[in-house]
């Protein structure tokens, strides 16, 4: 994603009735990024720093450095991966190969989910359960629909995903990725239940 398409997205959002603040300076994505311990990939931080989505549904990153209570709601959103897949280890029983042995009681489980949770690639929030790697720092990470375990690609990189999502029609010349980049763990999430 260019400069130049970020703003042509965001154009063609707001013709979708998305709303839109100031965009954040480089000192707030600093913020945001050591307050919350995420760090933006570069076309995500590129469209905030141009413009703040602020509709129903989007992150408000700004509110969540100055406000307590903006801050408590992004950090369930951070949570929410986690949180999906331990009530998925509780009620139905999943469990991944790659954690090794399933200890019997939820509290060992969840210790074990939470602490590998720690080691995989963070995911970053942007409409409702809909979430971005942060690895790789770059451009074109894919984006993930998150409920529970079970998770899918909604879009192959962040311009695929705005035009699926808010169904926008970006002009030919914007190019198309074909197939998402690999993320480490939620490329297997997806093929263990999708594959």
């Amino acid at each position: 994603m260019t400069r130049n398409q970020a703003k042509i997205l965001i154009e063609l959002m707001k013709v979708r009735g998305i709303s839109f603040g100031v965009g954040l300076s480089g000192e707030e994505i600093d913020k945001v990024e050591k307050m919350f311990q995420i760090k933006f990939p570069l076309d995500l931080r590129m469209l905030l720093n141009i413009n703040l989505p602020v509709s129903d549904g989007f992150i408000h990153w700004r509110y969540g450095i100055n406000s307590k209570e903006a801050k408590t709601r992004i950090e369930q959103s951070l949570a929410w991966p986690l949180e999906g897949t331990l009530f998925d280890v509780r009620v139905r029983s999943f469990w991944m190969a790659s954690w090794v042995n399933k200890p019997d009681d939820f509290e060992s489980q969840k210790k074990l989910v939470t602490e590998y949770f720690s080691t995989i690639p963070k995911l970053i929030p942007i409409y409702r359960h809909r979430y971005i790697s942060e690895e790789p720092n770059e451009i074109g990470n894919p984006v993930f629909s998150i409920y529970q375990t079970d998770i899918i690609h909604y879009g192959n990189d962040l311009i695929d995903y705005l035009c699926n999502e808010f169904r926008l029609e970006v002009p030919n010349y914007f190019g198309r990725i074909e197939n998402p980049a690999p993320i480490r763990f939620w490329d297997e999430m997806i093929e263990l239940n999708h594959g």
